[in-house]
């Protein structure tokens, strides 16, 4: 499930279970070029939160993204992982998965 998160919602979507967050920019070509590798990943039935800098400052900013794309993952609420740099669908999963272990 691919979710669109912004400053209302981003607190209440990552309070349970494993959320991992894509942070996104529009006018980022590596960004656009993550995309479709997301889409894809959502579809094995893995929750992704994907937020727009540009219009979620706030949260760019408590998070300390300064690259993009750049990448959180989230445990019960609880800030995990974080990683940056476009990565491919097997490169994604492994960080996750080696995150989860």
């Amino acid at each position: 499930m691919l979710k669109e998160l912004n400053e209302q919602n981003f607190d209440e979507n990552i309070k349970d279970g494993i959320k991992f967050i894509a942070f996104t920019a529009p006018w980022c070509g590596y960004c656009q070029r993550q995309k479709p590798v997301l889409k894809e990943i959502a579809q094995e039935n893995i929750w992704i939160g994907e937020v727009n800098p540009d219009d979620n400052p706030s949260l760019a900013e408590r998070y300390g993204i300064q690259a993009f794309p750049s990448f959180l993952l989230f445990k019960e609420g609880n800030l995990i992982a974080k990683f940056a740099g476009y990565k491919s669908k097997y490169e994604l999963l492994n960080s996750i998965l080696g995150y989860l272990k």
